[in-house]
Parts: C-alpha cells; sequence; structure tokens
C-alpha cells in the first residue's frame, strides 16, 4: 500500500489532457491499487490519476457499493440533468453546486484491458462524469453554477463529502 501525495487546484498537471493506457502491466496494477489506497485514506468516492501527477487516463470510483476501477474511460451517451454539492480532493476546503447528466453510459477498459460498458445513475453518474472530467484538465470549479459558503442550504450536506472524490 502507498499513499500518494494528492495534486492541488494550481498544479498545472490538472490542467492536462491525459494520454491514452497501452499498457496493461504490473506497473498499471500497483498504481490502481495505490489509487485505490489514497482516495480510501482520503475519504473520497473517485480519484483520477492527474490527481496524483499522473497524466494517463484513469480514474477509480467507490461511492460505497465497491471499487471501480476504469481505463481509457469516455462517455458514450448522457440523459437528464441533476444539480447538487461537489467537492474534489484537489479543491480542499471548498464546494459547489455543479449540474451534471443524472445517467451517464461510459465505455472504458479494465486492469487486463478487457473492454466493458456502464451505465450509472444519480450519484454514480455524478461521479463518473467529476473523474473523467480530471482527465481532460477539467475541475469541477471550472462548471459550477456557485459555490458553496458558510450559511448556504448545501454547506455541510452529506453529498459534499461523499463527492470528495478527487
Amino acid at each position: 500500500m502507498a499513499i500518494r501525495k494528492i495534486v492541488e487546484i494550481g498544479d498545472e498537471k490538472l490542467r492536462k489532457q491525459c494520454k491514452t493506457v497501452e499498457k496493461f502491466d504490473l506497473r498499471l496494477r500497483i498504481l490502481l491499487k495505490d489509487m485505490a489506497d489514497t482516495m480510501y485514506k482520503a475519504n473520497g468516492v473517485g480519484l483520477a490519476a492527474p490527481q496524483v501527477g499522473i497524466l494517463k487516463r484513469i480514474v477509480v470510483v467507490d461511492i460505497g457499493d465497491g471499487l471501480i476501477e476504469m481505463i481509457n474511460p469516455e462517455i458514450i451517451h448522457t440523459e437528464g440533468e441533476q444539480t447538487g454539492p461537489e467537492g474534489c480532493l484537489s479543491v480542499p476546503g471548498r464546494s459547489g453546486v455543479v449540474t451534471r447528466p443524472n445517467i451517464v453510459t461510459v465505455r472504458y477498459q479494465d486492469r487486463n484491458g478487457d473492454e466493458y460498458e456502464a451505465t450509472a445513475e444519480e450519484f454514480l453518474a455524478r461521479a463518473f462524469c467529476h473523474e473523467i472530467d480530471h482527465l481532460n484538465g477539467t475541475l469541477y470549479v471550472d462548471k459550477m453554477d456557485r459555490e458553496i459558503l458558510p450559511g448556504d442550504p448545501e454547506y455541510g450536506s452529506s453529498d459534499e463529502d461523499e463527492e470528495e472524490e478527487e
């Protein structure tokens, strides 16, 4: 188990396009384990490789139903809309209201290179979108409708803590 340092807002790595993963090897498996360990240690629900300084298209997500590892994910379908609080491990101490699709279908590869599709709704859809945005150099602060400040109704919401995915 290796806990990696989480890159924070202001670091240029968070604004770069990530490269496609082509080698499905031991190094990838170690990175996936380290990312999951780092996410869990930070009490997040998701983590993208650029958040640990690696510019590869890799994300891990666990909203409480088990770990999901996605290599080279791409959103291939969206449906509906949801608006709610979001935070990010790379943007500590802040949160905002963000509108995302309510349903998303993602095509991705697993740690062995096998292709899959997954359809997610509500909070899991939000987590997928948030993490995949990281792979394209986008942070939730770029998309937020407004910042959540102390005294706002959403302040201290449990969703914010769960969304601390990056």
